[in-house]
């Protein structure tokens, strides 16, 4: 099984790249961006007899990939090639 997981900052937390980004694309001349915010993702993949995947998954994220004082993380099974 293969999850994809996404880590973000959340909204209250400030984001240094993210704004330098932004703030680069302006210079580009891309106005319209109002906002870039920087995240992390991952591709987490089981063996198939793992037992309750999702919950072991979210574990993962809690214990490690995610600093759960600031980053939010959602994740969802991914289809099988």
């Amino acid at each position: 099984m293969k999850y994809a997981v996404h880590v973000m900052y959340k909204p209250s937390i400030l984001d240094p790249q993210g704004q330098a980004i932004q703030q680069s694309l302006q210079n580009m001349g891309y106005t319209g961006v109002d906002d870039v915010r920087l995240g992390k993702y991952f591709e987490v993949t089981l063996a198939d007899n793992v037992e309750n995947p999702d919950e072991q998954v979210e574990a993962i994220c809690d214990q490690l990939l995610a600093n759960t004082v600031m980053e939010q993380y959602t994740f969802e099974r991914m289809e099988e090639e």
